[in-house]
């Protein structure tokens, strides 16, 4: 019973938080006309009236981000052609990332330069899965194979990390950026911004519930059985 207890808990930590951003994001996409503009075109406002014209917007199929090295902020169809208050509410996240990398927020470099890191290496880690128990079949040293698991895991390890380091760059792109941005130029509704604060703060949420099975996923990889 007390494992029972332990594994249920467990799926509650990592796939609560991930249903729960789902739901909010889903709420506040109805109404689909809330608002006049798009999320495209409330990026683009935005990022014109601070000056930052050589910053893009486009549609993308990978999710909402912002790019600093291609200096464009992406948005997924939903949002970037939507007129909830999802959609504008995400659309002004991302011009927050846009404005970090604009002033030189140390931070959001510090991340995106760990990123590139982390990229680099999942792929090691990745290899080594595949490679570690073949290497030790051929070497006939059952170690290797546990080398390449325990890599493997530190892969994943890594990424959850790294979307706990990323949460205060969210929190910063959300309040420090964003909202105020929208409560200055008065752009939404005055009894939606609480509303607005909730997917702000399910947007960070996404980190934490990514981290989460990411820590959960390394450490059944280094529990298996030996």
């Amino acid at each position: 019973m007390p494992w029972l207890l332990l594994v249920i808990l467990l799926l509650a930590v990592m796939f609560l938080p991930s249903w729960w951003v789902r739901h909010v994001m889903r709420k506040y996409a109805q109404p689909e006309d809330r608002y006049e503009g798009t999320g495209a075109q409330l990026a683009r406002s935005l990022l014109d009236r601070l000056g930052m014209e050589h910053v893009g917007v486009e549609e993308t199929g990978q999710g909402d981000h912002y790019d600093p090295t291609e200096k464009m902020v992406r948005l997924s169809p939903d949002h970037f052609n939507g007129h909830s208050l999802t959609a504008v509410t995400v659309a002004a996240h991302e011009v927050g990332h846009a404005i970090q990398d604009f002033d030189g927020y140390r931070p959001l470099d510090v991340r995106t330069k760990l990123a590139v890191m982390g990229s680099g290496l999942s792929r090691v880690a990745s290899l080594m899965v595949i490679a570690g128990p073949l290497a030790a079949l051929l070497l006939r040293q059952p170690a290797l194979s546990w080398v390449g698991l325990a890599l493997g895991a530190g892969g994943i390890l890594f990424a959850a990390l790294l979307h706990l380091i990323t949460l205060p760059v969210e929190f910063d792109a959300s309040f420090g950026r964003a909202m105020p941005l929208l409560e200055k130029g008065k752009l939404l509704h005055e009894n939606d911004y609480p509303h607005a604060r909730k997917i702000l703060r399910a947007a960070a949420m996404t980190y934490v519930a990514q981290a989460l099975i990411g820590i959960a996923t390394a450490w059944r990889w280094l529990r298996l059985p030996r």
